[in-house]
């Protein structure tokens, strides 16, 4: 088994659990499992020290309140079932993370972060309230008000509490199914920083940077602000445009992995320079645009992660307290455009406060950066973690794959609180993942 990122590949044993029951006879019975959703976790968070419950098979809507916007599913329902039945409808998910094919538990474990995280918060701060799977196979509701120091565990816990077999949260109500983007150019890091500062009462807003410029053009970008578009400035910008248009599905679709040379500081380097370019030239006025690209855009393109090859990739993503970005972001901008090992991926956004004990956002700004797993990566990002904890950071656990026991200790403060608790319901004997065992959780 993998993750998305392909990397690390471990042998687990798989059990299917398409009802409740199936969940709660898995866990009596097996020790070192974790649950795995439809495997978008980029390392190892998925994969079962021995045994892997594969929860996709739980993914029926239950319920759906119109008037409290209160929807209920199985926690293996998919984000993207869940955008075809009711963006049509005029609702849309409180967050999103940057692909519509995870599921509900997964978020929730994971609690994921989007485009509005500087604003609205992470998934687990829009739940209501969840149906937990304990260690011994007994069921919890859990909430804020009911078994909440086990809610919030589980928010951003990986897994590593219980099985979420049913969610509840509120959707929001949209006008139309179009964004209302703004392109701003920033020619540094500092302009970039910037921007995303001045957008702090914007719905959504996210930074693609040129990971390999250097010299005064450093962390050149280009911030993407989005809202949702209103029926008053759809009829102005697109009057014979449908409110609700249909999502057109993927067409491209890698079929083989890319040969290991295909990535390289040449090929990247172009990518940027045109993609810059494009990019600047749609910065002159708003635009509207469809929400599947604007939300979703690599979802377009059929397993994109054999790009990198079959070594897999790594992805990543750290986040810095504010009062430091400038330099730690820069300084780990110039060691990765120095080793010339350049992601034609790096995305930029602002955080606010997690939600849960093992929440990844802290107040500051996020980076996240794909580079093909080869030997010489392994020694860059442990410098680069060093970097990043030293000034008060840490790094997603839903990203990572190798990060050292020491690097995830000192950006989790809460870790003894989240250990405490595990050993007190019994699931530090029960559920394990290949990231538990690795990081000592």
């Amino acid at each position: 088994m993998e993750g998305w990122g392909r990397y690390p590949r471990l042998v687990s044993e798989v059990h299917d659990c398409a009802t409740p029951a199936a969940v709660t006879e898995a866990t009596r019975h097996l020790s070192g499992v974790i649950a795995r959703g439809n495997g978008r976790s980029y390392g190892d968070a998925a994969l079962g020290d021995a045994a892997t419950l594969m929860c996709r098979g739980l993914g029926r809507m239950k319920s759906f309140d119109p008037e409290t916007r209160l929807l209920t599913v199985e926690g293996g329902a998919m984000l993207s079932d869940i955008l075809d039945a009711f963006v049509p409808r005029g609702y849309f998910p409180p967050v999103v993370p940057g692909t519509k094919f995870v599921t509900v538990g997964g978020m929730i474990a994971s609690d994921v972060h989007g485009k509005n995280h500087h604003r609205d918060g992470g998934f687990g701060a829009h739940v209501a309230n969840f149906k937990l799977v304990l260690p011994d196979g007994g069921v919890l509701t859990c909430s804020r008000d009911e078994n909440s120091e086990l809610f919030f565990a589980t928010i951003g816990g990986m897994g590593l509490t219980g099985v979420i077999i049913e969610a509840s949260f509120h959707l929001n109500r949209i006008e139309t199914g179009w964004i209302s983007q703004e392109t701003v150019v920033a020619r540094d890091l500092g302009e970039a920083l910037l921007a995303l500062q001045a957008m702090n009462d914007t719905s959504y807003s996210v930074a693609w940077i040129d990971c390999l410029s250097r010299g005064a053009s450093l962390g050149r970008s280009l911030i993407f602000a989005g809202e949702h578009a209103t029926r008053e400035q759809l009829t102005a910008r697109l009057p014979a445009a449908d409110a609700f248009p249909p999502q057109k599905k993927a067409k491209l679709a890698l079929p083989l992995d890319f040969p290991a040379w295909a990535l390289n500081r040449a090929s990247v380097s172009l990518f940027n320079e045109a993609y810059f370019r494009a990019g600047a030239r749609k910065s002159a006025a708003p635009s509207l645009v469809h929400w599947n690209p604007y939300f979703f855009p690599l979802d377009g393109i059929g397993q994109w992660n054999r790009l990198y090859g079959k070594s897999g990739f790594l992805q990543h993503q750290c986040v810095v307290p504010d009062n430091n970005a400038l330099s730690v972001l820069g300084e780990i901008l110039q060691r990765f455009a120095a080793s010339g090992k350049g992601s034609f991926l790096a995305v930029l956004k602002k955080l606010g406060s997690g939600t849960g004990l093992l929440s990844f956002p802290t107040p500051g700004y996020t980076l996240a950066l794909d580079l093909p797993v080869t030997d010489g990566v392994f020694p860059l990002l442990e410098e680069i973690d060093r970097t990043v904890v030293d000034a008060g950071g840490r790094l997603y656990l839903a990203k990572d794959a190798r990060q050292s026991r020491q690097t995830f200790e000192a950006g989790y403060p809460q870790l003894p609180e989240f250990r405490d608790l595990r050993r007190a319901i019994g699931a530090d004997h029960r559920f394990g993942s290949r990231l538990a065992t690795r990081l000592g959780i």
